[in-house]
Protein backbone atom coordinates (compact mmCIF):
# COMPACT_ATOMS: atom_id res chain seq x y z
CA UNK A 1 0.00 0.00 0.00
CA UNK A 2 1.68 3.24 -1.20
CA UNK A 3 2.39 5.77 1.73
CA UNK A 4 0.10 9.05 1.34
CA UNK A 5 1.38 11.79 -0.26
CA UNK A 6 0.90 14.42 2.82
CA UNK A 7 3.21 16.90 1.08
CA UNK A 8 0.21 17.31 -1.37
CA UNK A 9 -2.83 16.55 0.99
CA UNK A 10 -1.62 18.73 3.84
CA UNK A 11 -1.27 22.83 2.65
CA UNK A 12 1.35 24.88 4.28
CA UNK A 13 -0.73 27.03 6.83
CA UNK A 14 -1.22 22.93 8.09
CA UNK A 15 2.38 22.36 7.76
CA UNK A 16 3.18 25.36 9.74
CA UNK A 17 0.74 23.92 12.46
CA UNK A 18 2.33 20.39 12.87
CA UNK A 19 5.40 22.49 13.14
CA UNK A 20 4.88 24.37 15.82
CA UNK A 21 3.07 21.84 17.62
CA UNK A 22 6.08 18.98 17.25
CA UNK A 23 8.23 21.33 18.53
CA UNK A 24 6.57 21.67 21.54
CA UNK A 25 5.44 18.05 21.67
CA UNK A 26 7.49 15.88 20.20
CA UNK A 27 7.26 12.83 17.99
CA UNK A 28 7.82 10.15 20.81
CA UNK A 29 6.36 11.79 23.34
CA UNK A 30 4.21 8.79 24.43
CA UNK A 31 7.26 6.64 25.43
CA UNK A 32 7.74 9.29 28.17
CA UNK A 33 6.91 8.96 31.62
CA UNK A 34 2.64 9.92 32.43
CA UNK A 35 4.44 12.69 34.30
CA UNK A 36 6.55 14.58 31.14
CA UNK A 37 3.68 13.95 29.32
CA UNK A 38 1.70 15.53 31.09
CA UNK A 39 4.09 18.12 31.48
CA UNK A 40 4.75 18.44 27.96
CA UNK A 41 1.05 18.15 26.80
CA UNK A 42 0.42 21.31 29.40
CA UNK A 43 3.23 23.41 27.78
CA UNK A 44 1.77 22.81 24.49
CA UNK A 45 -1.54 24.06 25.15
CA UNK A 46 -0.47 26.90 27.00
CA UNK A 47 1.33 28.02 23.79
CA UNK A 48 -1.69 27.45 21.83
CA UNK A 49 -4.25 28.90 24.22
CA UNK A 50 -6.06 32.04 22.41
CA UNK A 51 -7.50 33.51 24.99
CA UNK A 52 -11.42 34.25 25.49
CA UNK A 53 -13.25 36.67 22.98
CA UNK A 54 -15.11 39.26 24.20
CA UNK A 55 -17.70 38.75 26.55
CA UNK A 56 -16.91 35.24 27.34
CA UNK A 57 -16.28 34.05 31.23
CA UNK A 58 -15.77 30.84 32.74
CA UNK A 59 -16.29 29.35 35.96
CA UNK A 60 -15.08 26.24 38.18
CA UNK A 61 -17.84 24.32 39.44
CA UNK A 62 -18.12 20.73 40.85
CA UNK A 63 -20.73 18.81 39.30
CA UNK A 64 -21.22 15.51 40.31
CA UNK A 65 -18.46 15.06 42.43
CA UNK A 66 -16.49 15.95 39.18
CA UNK A 67 -14.91 19.30 38.56
CA UNK A 68 -15.91 20.97 35.27
CA UNK A 69 -15.55 24.46 33.68
CA UNK A 70 -19.04 25.87 32.89
CA UNK A 71 -18.87 29.04 30.37
CA UNK A 72 -22.03 30.36 30.85
CA UNK A 73 -24.31 31.40 28.07
CA UNK A 74 -27.93 30.48 26.70
CA UNK A 75 -29.64 26.80 27.18
CA UNK A 76 -29.48 23.79 25.76
CA UNK A 77 -26.06 23.36 26.90
CA UNK A 78 -23.32 21.81 25.14
CA UNK A 79 -21.32 19.49 27.24
CA UNK A 80 -17.63 19.02 26.33
CA UNK A 81 -15.63 16.20 27.04
CA UNK A 82 -12.29 17.47 25.71
CA UNK A 83 -9.24 14.80 24.06
CA UNK A 84 -6.09 13.44 25.28
CA UNK A 85 -5.55 10.09 24.91
CA UNK A 86 -7.43 9.83 28.31
CA UNK A 87 -4.20 10.13 30.00
CA UNK A 88 -3.26 13.82 29.53
CA UNK A 89 -5.34 17.18 29.31
CA UNK A 90 -7.56 18.87 31.35
CA UNK A 91 -10.11 21.77 31.89
CA UNK A 92 -6.98 23.74 31.05
CA UNK A 93 -6.67 21.89 27.38
CA UNK A 94 -9.53 23.43 25.68
CA UNK A 95 -10.10 26.03 28.01
CA UNK A 96 -10.18 28.57 24.32
CA UNK A 97 -11.63 25.77 22.70
CA UNK A 98 -14.49 26.23 24.35
CA UNK A 99 -14.58 29.52 25.18
CA UNK A 100 -14.78 30.12 20.84
CA UNK A 101 -17.81 27.62 21.07
CA UNK A 102 -19.56 29.43 23.92
CA UNK A 103 -19.02 32.85 21.86
CA UNK A 104 -19.81 31.03 18.16
CA UNK A 105 -22.79 29.19 18.99
CA UNK A 106 -24.28 31.52 22.46
CA UNK A 107 -24.67 28.56 24.04
CA UNK A 108 -23.95 27.50 27.53
CA UNK A 109 -20.70 25.37 27.26
CA UNK A 110 -19.84 22.87 30.31
CA UNK A 111 -16.73 21.51 29.84
CA UNK A 112 -15.70 18.12 32.30
CA UNK A 113 -12.93 17.38 34.17
CA UNK A 114 -12.68 13.13 34.21
CA UNK A 115 -10.24 11.18 36.07
CA UNK A 116 -7.50 10.05 33.45
CA UNK A 117 -5.67 6.81 33.04
CA UNK A 118 -3.38 4.79 34.65
CA UNK A 119 -4.07 6.21 37.79
CA UNK A 120 -7.93 5.72 37.48
CA UNK A 121 -8.57 2.73 34.75
CA UNK A 122 -11.70 2.34 32.53
CA UNK A 123 -14.37 2.91 33.38
CA UNK A 124 -13.24 6.42 35.37
CA UNK A 125 -13.65 8.71 32.87
CA UNK A 126 -17.03 7.30 31.02
CA UNK A 127 -18.58 7.04 34.60
CA UNK A 128 -17.33 10.33 35.16
CA UNK A 129 -18.83 11.70 31.80
CA UNK A 130 -22.29 10.03 31.95
CA UNK A 131 -22.31 11.09 35.87
CA UNK A 132 -22.30 14.67 34.82
CA UNK A 133 -24.25 14.58 31.69
CA UNK A 134 -26.98 12.74 34.24
CA UNK A 135 -26.89 15.52 36.70
CA UNK A 136 -27.37 18.67 34.57
CA UNK A 137 -31.10 20.29 34.27
CA UNK A 138 -32.62 21.17 30.15
CA UNK A 139 -31.89 19.86 27.02
CA UNK A 140 -27.79 18.90 26.27
CA UNK A 141 -25.62 18.73 23.39
CA UNK A 142 -22.83 16.21 23.67
CA UNK A 143 -19.69 17.19 22.10
CA UNK A 144 -16.04 15.86 22.04
CA UNK A 145 -12.73 15.14 20.48
CA UNK A 146 -10.76 12.43 19.89
CA UNK A 147 -11.18 10.40 23.49
CA UNK A 148 -13.59 12.76 24.04
CA UNK A 149 -15.52 11.57 21.24
CA UNK A 150 -15.29 8.78 22.26
CA UNK A 151 -16.94 9.08 25.67
CA UNK A 152 -19.66 11.19 24.43
CA UNK A 153 -20.76 8.15 22.39
CA UNK A 154 -20.24 6.04 25.03
CA UNK A 155 -22.83 8.15 26.85
CA UNK A 156 -24.85 8.76 23.91
CA UNK A 157 -25.19 4.72 24.08
CA UNK A 158 -25.35 4.33 27.74
CA UNK A 159 -28.33 7.06 27.45
CA UNK A 160 -29.74 5.95 24.68
CA UNK A 161 -33.07 7.50 24.45
CA UNK A 162 -32.99 9.89 27.34
CA UNK A 163 -34.95 13.21 25.49
CA UNK A 164 -32.64 15.37 26.91
CA UNK A 165 -29.69 14.82 24.74
CA UNK A 166 -30.94 16.23 21.49
CA UNK A 167 -27.52 15.22 19.40
CA UNK A 168 -23.81 14.67 19.39
CA UNK A 169 -20.89 16.33 17.67
CA UNK A 170 -18.14 14.03 17.28
CA UNK A 171 -14.59 15.45 16.11
CA UNK A 172 -11.84 13.16 14.99
CA UNK A 173 -13.18 10.76 17.31
CA UNK A 174 -11.75 7.14 18.22
CA UNK A 175 -14.83 5.06 18.39
CA UNK A 176 -12.95 1.60 18.30
CA UNK A 177 -12.41 1.06 14.82
CA UNK A 178 -10.99 -2.24 13.38
CA UNK A 179 -7.18 -1.30 13.76
CA UNK A 180 -5.90 -3.96 10.83
CA UNK A 181 -7.62 -2.11 7.88
CA UNK A 182 -8.41 1.11 6.06
CA UNK A 183 -7.86 4.60 7.49
CA UNK A 184 -5.63 2.77 10.26
CA UNK A 185 -3.64 1.30 7.80
CA UNK A 186 -3.22 3.81 5.16
CA UNK A 187 -2.39 6.75 7.81
CA UNK A 188 -0.17 4.92 9.97
CA UNK A 189 2.52 7.16 10.22
CA UNK A 190 0.48 10.36 10.21
CA UNK A 191 1.65 13.41 11.26
CA UNK A 192 0.61 14.45 14.38
CA UNK A 193 -0.51 10.98 15.57
CA UNK A 194 0.20 7.56 14.42
CA UNK A 195 -1.21 3.62 14.69
CA UNK A 196 1.33 3.28 17.25
CA UNK A 197 0.16 6.34 19.37
CA UNK A 198 -3.44 4.88 18.92
CA UNK A 199 -2.46 1.45 20.66
CA UNK A 200 -0.79 2.75 23.25
CA UNK A 201 -3.26 4.93 24.60
CA UNK A 202 -6.14 2.00 23.93
CA UNK A 203 -4.19 -0.30 26.33
CA UNK A 204 -2.96 1.74 29.06
CA UNK A 205 -6.55 2.85 29.08
CA UNK A 206 -7.21 -0.86 30.75
CA UNK A 207 -3.97 -1.08 32.59
CA UNK A 208 -2.60 -3.04 29.63
CA UNK A 209 -4.95 -5.67 28.30
CA UNK A 210 -7.84 -4.18 25.69
CA UNK A 211 -11.52 -4.85 26.04
CA UNK A 212 -13.00 -6.22 23.65
CA UNK A 213 -17.22 -5.51 22.46
CA UNK A 214 -17.89 -3.37 25.42
CA UNK A 215 -19.79 0.17 23.86
CA UNK A 216 -18.28 2.11 27.04
CA UNK A 217 -15.32 1.19 25.59
CA UNK A 218 -15.62 1.48 22.28
CA UNK A 219 -19.19 2.66 20.81
CA UNK A 220 -18.49 1.01 17.22
CA UNK A 221 -17.97 -2.30 18.70
CA UNK A 222 -21.69 -2.06 20.16
CA UNK A 223 -24.36 -4.73 18.82
CA UNK A 224 -27.33 -2.04 18.49
CA UNK A 225 -27.62 1.16 17.05
CA UNK A 226 -30.96 1.74 17.69
CA UNK A 227 -32.35 5.17 19.83
CA UNK A 228 -29.17 7.22 19.37
CA UNK A 229 -29.58 10.86 19.56
CA UNK A 230 -28.75 12.69 15.92
CA UNK A 231 -25.07 12.12 14.89
CA UNK A 232 -22.70 14.58 13.39
CA UNK A 233 -19.39 13.37 13.36
CA UNK A 234 -15.95 14.81 11.67
CA UNK A 235 -12.44 13.14 10.28
CA UNK A 236 -9.45 14.88 9.71
CA UNK A 237 -8.23 13.37 6.41
CA UNK A 238 -5.05 12.54 7.45
CA UNK A 239 -5.71 10.30 10.71
CA UNK A 240 -5.31 6.76 11.60
CA UNK A 241 -8.48 7.03 13.12
CA UNK A 242 -10.63 8.71 10.25
CA UNK A 243 -12.70 5.91 9.09
CA UNK A 244 -14.41 5.62 12.72
CA UNK A 245 -16.21 9.18 11.98
CA UNK A 246 -17.55 7.68 8.73
CA UNK A 247 -17.70 3.91 9.91
CA UNK A 248 -19.77 5.48 13.16
CA UNK A 249 -22.17 7.41 10.87
CA UNK A 250 -23.23 4.39 8.82
CA UNK A 251 -23.76 2.02 11.43
CA UNK A 252 -26.26 4.79 13.08
CA UNK A 253 -27.82 5.20 9.44
CA UNK A 254 -28.46 1.68 8.90
CA UNK A 255 -30.32 0.94 12.10
CA UNK A 256 -32.65 3.89 11.12
CA UNK A 257 -31.23 7.07 13.06
CA UNK A 258 -29.67 10.53 11.84
CA UNK A 259 -26.26 10.40 10.97
CA UNK A 260 -23.79 12.10 8.62
CA UNK A 261 -19.90 12.31 8.95
CA UNK A 262 -18.00 14.43 6.82
CA UNK A 263 -13.97 14.90 5.84
CA UNK A 264 -11.77 18.05 6.71
CA UNK A 265 -9.78 17.82 4.10
CA UNK A 266 -5.91 18.13 4.22
CA UNK A 267 -6.42 18.34 8.24
CA UNK A 268 -4.73 16.40 10.82
CA UNK A 269 -5.36 14.95 14.20
CA UNK A 270 -6.00 17.74 17.26
CA UNK A 271 -6.45 20.45 14.37
CA UNK A 272 -9.03 22.34 16.71
CA UNK A 273 -5.66 24.08 18.11
CA UNK A 274 -5.49 25.17 14.34
CA UNK A 275 -8.98 27.18 14.13
CA UNK A 276 -7.21 30.68 14.48
CA UNK A 277 -4.27 29.95 12.31
CA UNK A 278 -5.24 27.53 9.33
CA UNK A 279 -7.63 28.65 7.03
CA UNK A 280 -8.38 24.74 6.62
CA UNK A 281 -8.97 24.52 10.66
CA UNK A 282 -11.13 27.53 10.84
CA UNK A 283 -13.63 26.53 8.38
CA UNK A 284 -13.94 23.26 9.63
CA UNK A 285 -14.71 24.42 13.02
CA UNK A 286 -17.03 27.24 12.01
CA UNK A 287 -18.88 24.12 10.66
CA UNK A 288 -18.37 21.94 13.68
CA UNK A 289 -20.08 25.29 15.97
CA UNK A 290 -23.07 25.50 13.53
CA UNK A 291 -23.65 21.89 14.02
CA UNK A 292 -23.65 21.79 17.64
CA UNK A 293 -26.24 24.93 17.24
CA UNK A 294 -28.28 23.42 14.68
CA UNK A 295 -28.61 20.21 17.08
CA UNK A 296 -29.48 22.69 19.65
CA UNK A 297 -32.34 24.13 17.72
CA UNK A 298 -33.48 20.56 17.18
CA UNK A 299 -33.12 21.16 13.36
CA UNK A 300 -31.24 18.68 11.38
CA UNK A 301 -29.61 20.53 8.25
CA UNK A 302 -28.67 17.69 5.80
CA UNK A 303 -31.64 16.10 4.21
CA UNK A 304 -33.77 13.39 5.41
CA UNK A 305 -31.68 10.89 3.95
CA UNK A 306 -28.88 11.20 6.30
Amino acid sequence: MPAPDYQSLIDAATWGFIRDSEACYPPGTASLTIADQRRIYDAMCATFHRGYPAGVVAEDKVIAEVPCRIYPGAGPTVVYLHGGGYVVGGLHSHDDVCADIRALTGLQVVAVDYRLSPEHLHPAAFEDATAVVQALQGPLVLAGDSAGGNLAAAVSHALRGDARILGQVLIYPGLGGDRTKGSYLTHAFAPMLTLADVEFYAGIRHGGAEVQGDATVAPLQDTDFNGLPPTIAIAAECDPLADDAHDYAAAIRAAGGRAVSFTAPGMVHGYLRARVTVPRAAASFTEICNAISALAQARWPYGETQ
